[in-house]
């Protein structure tokens, strides 16, 4: 059965300050608690603006990218620095890769993931690193998949796009509602979480943000790897 991988970069990581980082890294911490709660995911941080999250049942993984993407945009408002590079991060928040694949080792105790679902979510992060100056940075999109199956993946980059497009233009509170919603809350529960004032407030994040494309998108998915997981 093959498994997936998903590898992310952190977007203008690098511009950020200490204490801005210190909160990203924290907040990352109880995502990664969330995520291997919920989807029984490995993930680890490595040099803070690395992510890898090994998910063994594959069909989960397109979830839990959203999961992750929607997430770190939702914390962007409490990023307070004003440099001009940041409006990326606030924009994008982090770039994410699938890959779909074997995995011939895993130790979770060790660390170890190694397989081509692995090389495929990492050779693509490195492939697409964005183009830069003093002041800004250019991003094209964000959100990328591999596995072996060629016509799967170029159906998927379309859908990867019009999502990237969608979440992109969110704001930090319906990326917030994103979140919880791609979780599985139900509105009564995400209310009092965000601490919103009443069901339609939810609702209206939800519409704003597109959530039953997003929905339709990750259900679609989902039954693709349940499905054609052998030959992907």
């Amino acid at each position: 059965m093959k498994k997936a991988v998903i590898s992310g970069d952190i977007v203008a990581y690098t511009s950020l300050s200490t204490k801005d980082k210190d909160l990203i890294d924290k907040s990352l911490k109880n995502l990664i608690k969330e995520l291997e709660a919920r989807f029984d995911v490995f993930a680890r941080i490595i040099k803070g603006d690395y992510i890898e999250c090994y998910v063994p049942d594959p069909k989960n993984a397109l979830r839990a990218t959203l999961c992750i993407k929607s997430y770190l945009k939702s914390i962007s408002q409490d990023i307070k620095d004003k440099n001009r590079r940041l409006n990326a991060f606030k924009t994008h928040g982090i770039r994410l890769a699938i890959g779909i694949g074997e995995i011939n080792r895993f130790d979770k105790q060790k660390g170890i993931i190694d397989g081509e679902a692995i090389y495929f979510s990492g050779r693509i992060i490195n492939k697409s690193r964005t183009t830069s100056d003093k002041d800004r940075i250019v991003i094209k999109k964000t959100l990328f998949i591999q596995s072996n199956d060629q016509d799967f993946d170029q159906t998927m980059e379309v859908i990867l796009g019009l999502l990237d497009a969608s979440i992109s233009k969110a704001t930090a509170k319906q990326c917030a509602v994103l979140y919880l919603k791609l979780l599985g809350d139900k509105e009564d529960e995400i209310v009092q979480k965000l601490e919103l004032k009443s069901q339609s407030t939810v609702n209206r994040h939800s519409t704003a943000v597109g959530w039953n494309a997003i929905e339709d998108a990750v259900l679609w998915f989902e039954n693709q790897l349940t499905e054609n997981n052998e030959f992907l």
